[in-house]
């Protein structure tokens, strides 16, 4: 696969970001179905990173996420978790605005964020569409991946390849209407490499949580590798019992759910940094 451009580790860059439906949606009159679905949930990328190989954490902070002037959402039949409600598609077009969504009346403070983020698989794990979330990324839609964060991604291939797209305005964690308000954007991003730190899941970092970020076909499943994953990093970097780290973890640990609308489910296990820091989670990987 041919890459777009190539990057070298403390790089800072811009990238360009198509909405979930490639712009195709302009109207609320227009019939969703009628859109070229083969274009839906695009990415830009893959960008090539020197250095990075298989068994790095790359490193990706979010500088800034700039929107467009423009968001649409929709709900459709058979899709979200009310679907049996759904009777027919519905779309929304929203202005944005001096920093805010217009929804009919009521004016919302937007919440820039990046839905799909992530590095090309492994070859055993196969190839995964960019609508999907998993070990490497994908469209984890987590709220938190925002200005002023540090997402940790497992390295799987040479050069990492990375790609992003389907930013959003505004969304609320859960996603639960199958879109939220989708822009275009213009994304800064500078990148790192953490030699030699293979993590099973991606990890986020914020002003106060270390996050473990996992995904599964149920969000049971979902939760459980978020745990079992955190219960690990608890251990070895405090060097705690297993049974422990997992007392610890219910007393200190908040999950959050990301989404629940995807062909995977996401979570994301937060866990305090007055408790532990992110730098000492990665050392104990």
């Amino acid at each position: 696969m041919a890459c777009v451009d190539k990057v070298k580790p403390g790089d800072t860059f811009k990238v360009k970001t198509n909405d979930c439906f490639f712009g195709q949606i302009t109207s609320e009159a227009q019939d969703i179905h009628a859109i070229d679905m083969s274009k839906v949930n695009p990415a830009t990328g893959p960008i090539y990173v020197e250095g990075a190989e298989q068994g790095d954490l790359l490193k990706v902070e979010v500088l800034d996420i700039e929107v467009d002037s423009q968001g649409v959402a929709c709900i459709l039949p058979g899709e979200g978790l009310l679907e049996n409600r759904v009777a027919k598609p519905h779309i929304r077009v929203m202005p944005v605005k001096d920093g805010r969504v217009q929804f009919g009346d009521l004016l919302i403070p937007i919440k820039p964020m990046i839905g799909v983020i992530g590095l090309a698989p492994s070859h055993a794990e196969g190839e995964w569409p960019t609508d999907t979330p998993w070990k490497h990324g994908g469209n984890m839609d987590t709220t938190d991946i925002a200005k002023g964060s540090a997402l940790f991604l497992p390295v799987s291939q040479r050069g990492a390849l990375l790609a992003l797209g389907d930013c959003h305005a505004l969304m609320g964690d859960g996603e639960v209407g199958v879109s939220g308000c989708e822009i275009a954007a213009e994304v800064t991003l500078r990148v790192d490499l953490i030699k030699g730190k293979a993590a099973s899941w991606p990890l986020l970092e914020t002003g106060d949580y270390t996050m473990v970020i996992a995904s599964g076909d149920t969000l049971e499943e979902a939760t459980f590798n978020a745990v079992d994953e955190t219960v690990k990093y608890l251990q070895k970097a405090l060097a705690l019992s297993w049974e422990d780290a997992y007392i610890l973890s219910s007393l200190v640990v908040d999950i959050k759910i990301n989404q629940v609308v995807n062909p995977k489910k996401t979570v994301r296990a937060a866990i305090p940094k007055s408790l532990i820091k992110t730098d000492l989670i990665i050392n104990s990987i």
